[in-house]
């Protein structure tokens, strides 16, 4: 049988799927993707919020929907999105591995010499879906710092787990770890 976890973020309320990572672990599934209606607030609750930038960055894939909404409705023409794996077109790479945990094998994340000049002498603001480990958020922090940028924030919709107790990152809402029977850890 299915198990949902509510949650309340942006005015809106979803029911998120339960999914066991390990024996003892489980995450409430948060998933933008096709969700425009969340997609869209979300994106305007974090601009209230967000220090002043220059251009936005995020980790592919789930952040992307949210950073095209927040630069759409902010008014800005780009955004940079650190790809998982390297394509035709990207010259001179920059490169650093992390490890996720909602990915079991490790993984790297790339940009390359034209969206590192982007960043160069620039303010940057990190954006995510959802933060919990940090792995992600780290990693694209030090592409930003490799290209030049000046990290002026670090946000996302949802702070998971222990993130919440982080005072270097601006989040909407909570969302907690879970036992696998649903209930919250700790």
């Amino acid at each position: 049988m299915e198990q949902f976890y509510t949650l309340n973020v942006a005015g809106l309320e979803r029911k998120l799927q339960i999914c066991k990572i390990s024996d003892d672990l489980s995450i409430a599934a948060f998933v933008l993707f096709g969700d425009v209606e969340m997609t869209v607030a979300a994106a305007e609750h974090l601009l209230k919020v967000a220090p002043e930038h220059d251009i936005i960055i995020t980790a592919e894939a789930k952040g992307i929907p949210l950073i095209h909404e927040m630069a759409r409705q902010n008014g800005e023409s780009t955004y940079i999105v650190a790809r998982k794996v390297v394509k035709l077109y990207m010259k001179e790479v920059f490169t650093v591995e992390l490890q996720s945990i909602t990915t079991q094998n490790k993984q790297a994340l790339h940009i390359d010499i034209a969206e590192a000049a982007a960043m160069k002498g620039k303010k940057v603001l990190i954006v995510d879906d959802v933060i919990s480990t940090g792995e992600s958020l780290r990693a694209v922090e030090k592409l930003v710092k490799e290209a030049g940028g000046t990290v002026v924030g670090k946000m996302s919709v949802l702070a998971e787990g222990d993130a919440k107790y982080r005072d270097d990152i601006i989040y909407l809402e909570y969302l907690p770890l879970l036992n696998p029977d649903g209930t919250h850890k700790g």
